[in-house]
């Protein structure tokens, strides 16, 4: 950006600050541009949502507060209109949509919205909505009681993809989402189609889609953690979820023993399982066509030095623990 006082290309930088929201204040990363000359400083609409949003999302995290993806899935797993789950909520219809849209909602009417989550809890609310005609109540109440007992049925399942992703709730070590399988699961998918790369490469592909993500938006795309071993981050319980990805046949891994002695594992796509775009946004296909791109290749050895000239990496291998996703900020191999 250049500046409007000399017409220079300005410096981007970064500073600690702290911002006030609803009578909080939260200490961000502050992203502005700088003039050399004057030391004015400037940000553009890019810059002013990407601080924001780190305002928001400490917010919504202190009070619980679900985030847009959340509160649209609650409402399409009934099969609901915004219109008829404003209504059920008891909240405007304009009200409703602004906060599946990013408005922040209240902390009482988040509650609202996470207990409607709930299908036992959400038959009740139905009831007593003085608004939906018979028909359509006895509609939605029997998708809730369908959705009740699903849950029963697959409690099993839920608790071993709990135990797979962790069943923590969007925080700054989760790049501010929830976990999403699927999505990891589809970036498994992607680089084992263009890259083929061994798992160690594999990692650190997932950690770089995931961290350079987070830069550019304040969000992660799988809501994965990751963690910093000698080999560079890695997600969490990556061994793990592996092996669930090929006893489901989502991807192939195939063993390689090398002379030096050591083995191998790279993975493969299957022909059979074409990689589905659908479950990404735009910026989130860019996100990894570019890490794809930029480390294709990349050998390794060489994307673990990569990863140790990380922040993310350095302030965290000592102690092999999470790594906040503010170190995303710190990216400088990408």
């Amino acid at each position: 950006m250049k500046s409007p006082i000399t017409g220079k290309e300005m410096k981007l930088t970064k500073d600690r600050r702290s911002m006030n929201f609803r009578k909080e204040a939260f200490e961000i990363v502050f992203h502005y541009y700088q003039c050399g000359d004057s030391g004015e400083q400037f940000t553009t609409t890019s810059l002013d949502e990407l601080n924001m949003n780190q305002v928001y999302n400490q917010y919504r995290d202190k009070f619980n507060i679900p985030f847009p993806d959340e509160i649209i899935r609650i409402r399409t797993r009934y099969g609901l209109s915004a219109a008829k789950m404003s209504e059920v909520l008891g909240f405007g219809v304009n009200t409703y949509r602004q906060y599946e849209a990013g408005e922040m909602p209240s902390v009482a009417n988040a509650k609202l919205i996470q207990m409607a989550g709930d299908p036992k809890k959400f038959i009740p609310m139905v009831e007593l909505c003085g608004t939906l005609d018979e028909k359509l109540k006895t509609k939605f109440i029997q998708k809730a009681q369908f959705l009740a007992e699903e849950i029963k049925r697959n409690i099993s399942s839920l608790n071993f993809k709990e135990y797979l992703l962790g069943n923590h709730l969007a925080d700054i070590y989760s790049g501010y989402r929830n976990p999403n399988l699927e999505k990891f699961t589809e970036m498994v998918v992607y680089f084992s189609d263009k890259l083929s790369p061994f798992k160690t490469k594999m990692n650190k592909l997932l950690f770089y889609a995931d961290f350079l993500m987070f830069k550019q938006s304040c969000f992660s795309i799988s809501g994965m953690r990751y963690h910093a071993i000698d080999m560079g981050p890695v997600p969490h319980n990556f061994q793990s979820i592996f092996e669930y990805l090929t006893h489901n046949d989502e991807i192939d891994i195939f063993t390689t023993e090398f002379p030096a002695g050591y083995v191998g594992e790279q993975f493969a796509a299957k022909k059979n399982r074409p990689f589905n775009p659908e479950v990404f946004t735009e910026i989130e296909l860019n996100t990894l066509e570019k890490v794809a791109t930029v480390f294709k290749e990349t050998a390794t050895k060489d994307i673990i030095q990569c990863s140790h000239l990380e922040e993310a990496w350095k302030k965290n291998e000592k102690r092999k623990s999470s790594i906040s996703y503010e170190y995303a900020f710190e990216l400088n191999q990408i």
